[in-house]
């Protein structure tokens, strides 16, 4: 049974008075997670909107000890940490229980730029949790493409709109054979609750990816963030999931959609929602477009269906 909102804990390690934006996804999803950590953790960040929003060191916007670190080094630094840790309580310079090393970082530093060092603390299974909050390009920088931007996007480098599908991230990391994965959204907060509760409790490398629709880059209303999500999951244009070890098990409404107990909505009704969009439905191609971005989510759900019957 998921978590209702109404039973997460009151706890709060997002502080009020931060800088992001109104409705910033980000945001929401870090309040979410740090209802599930608590407050023996420790905060690593790339540069990002969740940096240019937490404040003036030393005073933060998150209630925990934060550290910010170059771009391509979210899986190295959160695993030195982790290690020094466990040397400190080794040697008894650290009592009680050891505090919880997560790595918080955009799509940008996840699929591109640190997916070397995040591969490599993977492929050692160290004891990390890595966030990805993906808001499908590097939205902190004018909007740049990214690899999880998708087919027929608007962003500053793709003015024509993104030619290519993009990547299956959190598929990538599940084939490292790390004994978690997951993927959320903000609009299904007991999902993202649950799964980082989850995630806290078993030792080695987890990655959760969370889907975090920017109005910014994605132009829609700042009051729609939830609904957007809400709205990728129903097209099928996201996929709740989670595996452990190896194991991939579906969420609701997901499930329901993999099962064939619920079609996924036409994706048209998702991107006309999105200004990003725009030059795709009003060019002369916009039908064969989005029949495209149709056909990705299409074969990325009879995929995903096929490697969810494999087990390691």
């Amino acid at each position: 049974m998921t978590t209702s909102i109404k039973q997460l804990p009151d706890t709060e390690q997002v502080l009020s008075g931060n800088g992001a934006c109104g409705g910033c996804p980000a945001t929401m999803a870090l309040r979410i997670v740090g209802k599930a950590l608590g407050p023996n953790a420790i905060m690593l960040l790339t540069p990002s909107c969740s940096v240019a929003s937490m404040g003036m060191t030393p005073k933060l916007g998150y209630n925990w000890p934060g550290i910010n670190i170059t771009f391509a080094t979210a899986g190295s630094s959160a695993s030195g940490i982790t290690h020094a840790l466990e040397i400190m309580k080794e040697k008894g310079r650290l009592e009680g229980e050891l505090p919880t090393v997560f790595s918080w970082v955009g799509d940008g530093g996840t699929y591109d730029i640190g997916f070397q060092a995040l591969s490599a603390a993977a492929e050692r299974n160290d004891n990390i949790i890595h966030f990805c909050y993906n808001n499908e390009a590097y939205s902190n920088t004018g909007v740049q493409r990214s690899g999880a931007t998708p087919r027929g996007s608007f962003t500053t480098t793709t003015p024509t709109g993104k030619r290519q599908p993009k990547k299956n991230m959190a598929l990538l990391m599940l084939e490292h054979n790390i004994p978690y994965v997951a993927t959320a959204t903000v609009a299904y907060p007991g999902d993202l609750y649950d799964k980082v509760v989850k995630a806290k409790n078993i030792p080695g490398m987890k990655y959760i990816e969370i889907l975090a629709p920017c109005y910014l880059g994605w132009q829609f209303d700042m009051s729609d963030t939830v609904q957007m999500s809400r709205a990728a999951v129903r097209s099928g244009a996201w996929l709740l999931w989670e595996a452990e070890n190896g194991k991939i098990t579906f969420n609701n409404p997901t499930s329901l959609i993999i099962n064939g107990k619920k079609a996924a909505e036409p994706v048209d009704e998702y991107v006309k929602k999105q200004g990003r969009f725009n030059r795709l439905l009003k060019g002369a191609d916009s039908a064969e477009r989005i029949a495209e971005i149709q056909g990705d989510i299409d074969r990325e759900i009879a995929f995903m269906r096929e490697r969810a019957k494999i087990t390691i």
